[in-house]
C-alpha cells in the first residue's frame, strides 16, 4: 500500500505500527524559520515553494464499482496543497494491478474524470501534484483480479503477508508466474496510465518501484527466480523497472517523472542478497534517464531506519537530479539532512493525514493534531477531511 508514513506493507501492519513521530510537537516560539525545509526548490519545470513532499498515503476510499476517486478526494488533497509537492495514494494501472479494497485506478475514463476534480482543486489552491502509478504484482487476492484469476508475479512464490478485501484481512492469493509474452503489456499499462494522468491534469507521475510490489519483486532475487531475460543477473532483474521507466519518460518527459525505491525494506516479504550492488546499478540507469527525482524509503517501510546496512549516500552521489528522502523524518532530522546536503526534498506521511497545514505548523513550531489510526483506511470524511487547521483551531478558542 502507500504509506502512512510512507508506504505500509499491509493494512494490518500499519494499524499495529507504533507512531514514528510524536503525535504532538510542543510549540517552539523561536523555531528556526530559516530552515531549508521552507526554501523554494526547482523541480524540473516546477518551482516548489518549500521542500516538503506529502508521501503517497493509501486511504481506501475509492468508489466502487470502477475504483474512481471519492468526491471527497478533491477536498482532501486541496486541503494539503501547501506542501511543496503532493504525491497521491498509489493508483493501479489496471485491474490486475489492484491489491487492496477500494484503491483508485488511472486506467479508465471515469477514473481520469475523477482525478481531474482533484488536480483542478489542488491547482486552484496553488499546489503541485504527481500521481503514483502502481501494480501490486503478487500482493493481491483473487477476488480483486479479472475473472477471479491468480495475481501475477515474477515467480510463482506466495508472499507471507495479508491484504484487505471484502471488509476483512485475508492472506494474499497464490500467484502465477508472469509469462514473457505478457511483459510488454505491463509496460504499456504504465505508459497508458501516464497518458491518462497527464489528461487528468497531473503535473507528473511517480513510478511505484518500492515496498515489495511488482517492479520491486522483479528486481530482488528473493522474489525473482526466473531463468529468462528478466531473471538471474542484476541487469536482468532490473530490466522491467527500467523498461517501465523508459516508457513513462517517453510519454511524460523526464522532468515530469519520478520514481520510488526501497532498497532494504522487508515490506511485503521481499529481500535481496546484495541490495547495495542492485540499487547502485539501478540508480545509475535511472540517472541516465534524467528522471526529475529519486524517492528513497530509507530502512524498513514505516519502521526502523537502521534495519540493514546500506549506503544511501551512494545513491545520492549517483543520482544527479533531486533526491527525496523518506521514512521516520521529523523536523529536526529533516533539517539536519538538508543542511548536510544529503537530500533535496523530504517526504512526510502520517503527519500530513492529521495536519493539512503541516508546513505552517512546523514553521511556527505549533502543536500537531493527533492522528486516528482507526480512520486511516476506508470510511468517509471522518479522519480524512475533518482535521482542523491551526487557524481554525485558534479561531475556535
Amino acid at each position: 500500500m502507500t504509506d502512512v508514513f510512507r508506504t505500509t506493507p499491509a493494512i494490518a501492519l500499519a494499524a499495529a505500527m507504533p507512531n514514528s513521530l510524536p503525535s504532538v510537537i510542543p510549540r517552539k516560539e523561536n523555531m528556526n524559520q530559516s530552515s531549508k525545509l521552507f526554501e523554494p526548490y526547482k523541480l524540473g519545470a516546477l518551482t516548489l515553494p518549500n521542500r516538503f513532499a506529502m508521501a503517497p498515503l493509501t486511504r481506501n476510499r475509492a468508489v466502487p464499482p470502477g475504483m474512481v476517486p471519492s468526491p471527497l478526494a478533491a477536498d482532501y488533497y486541496g486541503q494539503r496543497a501547501s506542501a511543496g509537492l503532493l504525491i497521491t495514494e498509489a493508483s493501479q494501472v489496471s485491474q490486475q494491478g489492484q491489491g487492496y479494497q477500494d484503491t483508485p485506478g488511472i486506467y479508465s475514463k471515469e477514473q481520469v474524470a475523477g482525478w481531474r476534480k482533484v488536480t483542478d482543486r489542488v491547482h486552484e489552491r496553488g499546489g503541485r501534484i504527481f500521481i503514483q502509478l502502481w501494480h501490486v504484482g503478487r500482493i493481491s487476492h483473487a477476488s480483486l483480479q479479472p475473472d477471479g484469476g491468480a495475481p501475477v508475479a515474477p515467480s510463482a512464490i506466495r508472499a507471507k503477508t495479508k491484504t484487505f478485501v471484502n471488509g476483512t484481512f485475508a492472506d494474499v492469493s497464490e500467484p502465477r508466474e508472469l509469462g514473457l509474452s505478457e511483459i510488454p503489456g505491463i509496460i504499456e499499462e504504465f505508459r497508458h496510465g501516464t497518458a491518462n494522468a497527464l489528461a487528468a491534469g497531473f503535473d507528473g507521475v511517480e513510478i511505484h518501484s518500492a515496498n515489495g510490489y511488482l517492479l520491486d519483486q522483479f528486481a530482488k532475487d528473493g522474489t525473482n527466480k526466473r531463468t529468462d531475460a528478466y531473471g538471474g543477473s542484476i541487469e536482468n532483474r532490473a530490466k522491467l523497472m527500467l523498461e517501465v521507466s523508459r516508457a513513462v519518460v517517453a510519454e511524460a518527459g523526464p522532468e515530469r517523472t519520478g520514481i520510488r525505491i526501497s532498497p532494504v525494506t522487508p515490506a511485503n516479504d521481499v529481500s535481496d542478497s546484495n541490495p547495495q550492488a542492485l540499487f547502485d546499478y539501478i540508480v545509475d540507469q535511472l540517472n541516465a534517464l534524467k528522471l526529475t527525482y529519486l524517492h528513497v524509503v530509507e530502512g524498513a517501510t514505516g519502521g526502523p531506519r537502521d534495519i540493514a546496512p546500506f549506503d544511501y549516500g551512494s545513491l545520492r552521489k549517483r543520482f544527479k537530479q533531486a533526491y527525496m528522502a523518506n521514512n521516520g523524518y521529523d523536523f529536526e532530522l529533516a533539517n539536519k539532512v538538508l543542511e548536510a546536503d544529503a537530500a533535496d526534498l523530504i517526504a512526510f506521511g502520517k503527519p500530513f493525514i492529521s495536519n493539512p497545514d503541516l508546513v505552517e505548523r512546523l514553521k511556527q513550531g505549533a502543536p500537531l493534531n493527533e492522528w486516528d489510526k482507526t480512520t486511516f483506511y476506508g470510511g468517509g470524511a471522518k479522519g480524512y477531511t475533518d482535521y482542523p487547521t491551526l487557524q481554525a483551531t485558534e479561531a475556535a478558542e
